[in-house]
């Protein structure tokens, strides 16, 4: 990929990482406002159509699926990812050289979740382990926590092309695993990192700005937002405010754990 369109893609994934979907929504918005010729307006009314048949056939393919799977049944994070890691359940695995389960401690009480595996990651099979990863390691450690402590999973465990934000079928194909790995490890806290992990996880719409030193419950686990390490790398100015997030979060486990 070109260097210079490559900056201004991720560019722009900084800004919908902060601002979320309002920049883009505005300008749906004004589109469908443009007056159409009249000889064009025959064709908008099926739209609605289309839509209004869409709902209940997406429900009677959802029931139709509702059937349980084996791996929902696993007893252990080893044994889900066993079950689990040649999974072909979304367009993503077409392009991936490992399914990134995931790391850490199986027993922990603070569990990070990001977006998902970048070039890195892929190669080597496990997650934030490049310049992001490193940056991560020394966040965790500026709040007292190793790595080996805690546990470290994403939203999608296969890499979207060139690093883009995961779609909402390629999450919405995964999230039903991290789901599970949550069951099985039962932390206390978790730490999101980046909109797209909030998003996911949280299934909440607002920016990035909005949810940040807000706590929330996610089964009865307290779940705080803060930004991506990556999204740090490119902006360092955003720094401060994570270190201001963090220092929340610590001040939050000790509240609740010690």
């Amino acid at each position: 990929m070109d260097l210079s369109k490559k900056k201004i893609i991720e560019a722009l994934k900084d800004q919908q990482d902060i601002f979320g979907d309002d920049l883009f929504e505005e300008k749906i918005i004004e589109n469908k406002s443009v007056k159409l010729p009249q000889q064009q307006k025959e064709y908008i009314k099926p739209e609605k159509k289309i839509t209004a048949v869409k709902e209940p056939f997406q429900k009677s393919v959802q029931l139709f699926n509702d059937s349980k799977s084996d791996w929902e049944d696993a007893e252990s994070l080893e044994q889900l990812n066993k079950m689990i890691s040649n999974c072909t359940k979304c367009a993503l695995h077409k392009g991936r050289t490992n399914f990134v389960f995931g790391s850490g401690n199986p027993d922990a009480d603070v569990m990070v979740v990001g977006e998902g595996p970048g070039a890195e990651e892929d190669k080597q099979g496990l997650p934030f382990v490049g310049r992001a990863g490193q940056l991560l390691t020394d966040i965790l450690k500026a709040i007292k926590f190793s790595r080996e402590e805690v546990y470290i999973a994403n939203i999608v465990k296969c890499r979207p092309p060139n690093n883009r934000v995961p779609f909402p079928d390629e999450m919405d194909a995964c999230l039903p695993y991290l789901n599970k790995q949550i069951e099985l490890i039962k932390p206390k806290l978790i730490l999101c990192l980046g909109l797209t992990a909030a998003k996911g996880l949280l299934k909440r719409k607002e920016s990035l700005t909005a949810l940040r030193g807000q706590i929330f419950d996610y089964d009865e686990i307290k779940v705080m937002v803060t930004f991506h390490p990556a999204a740090l790398l490119r902006n360092p100015n955003w720094k401060k405010d994570c270190w201001i997030d963090v220092q929340k979060f610590r001040k939050l486990y000790d509240e609740i754990i010690i």
